[in-house]
């Protein structure tokens, strides 16, 4: 079996940063995309290791339309964009564990990078992915959101 680098992080939980369990239940964490150049990137993952949609649980199928829902309202809060892209491939060497990207599109966002061209976000050199303090404070701002009482 090829490495899994979701399950990995997994087995570290207690001591992963904030970018890596911006939020989490039983079933799911959320994380910020490590390799992003858009702030804001998600990726929402089963907590155990699962490779195909039909595997989840009824339990965590139920809950997965609620945390889709969730993180949209967040980021609409936190970053104030316009809408959000819901991807779910799992085909990359070591990521094959099923996970759900979870991708804010801001309102100024050029025409050529809606859609499906959001991956380019995923491509750019190393240099101009988000700084690590940067996606740290996102991602802390939230997960405060997160935890409001009201959900949203």
């Amino acid at each position: 079996m090829e490495s899994c680098h979701p399950c990995a992080k997994e087995a570290e939980f207690h001591s992963l940063p904030p970018h890596e369990r911006i939020a989490a239940d039983d079933r799911w964490r959320v994380v910020h995309a490590f390799d992003s150049a858009l702030p804001g990137w998600l990726v929402l993952l089963p907590r155990r290791h699962v490779t195909a949609l039909h595997d989840l649980t009824d339990a965590e199928a139920a809950g997965l339309g609620t945390w889709q829902v969730r993180l949209s309202r967040a980021l609409q809060a936190v970053t104030g964009c316009a809408k959000t892209y819901v991807v779910q491939f799992a085909e990359a060497e070591g990521f094959a564990h099923v996970h759900f990207h979870i991708v804010p599109r801001m309102a100024d966002l050029p025409m050529e990078l809606r859609g499906p061209n959001v991956f380019h976000f995923l491509r750019r050199p190393d240099e101009e992915h988000m700084a690590p303090e940067r996606m740290e404070a996102l991602s802390l701002a939230l997960r405060d959101h997160l935890l409001r009482p009201s959900g949203h």
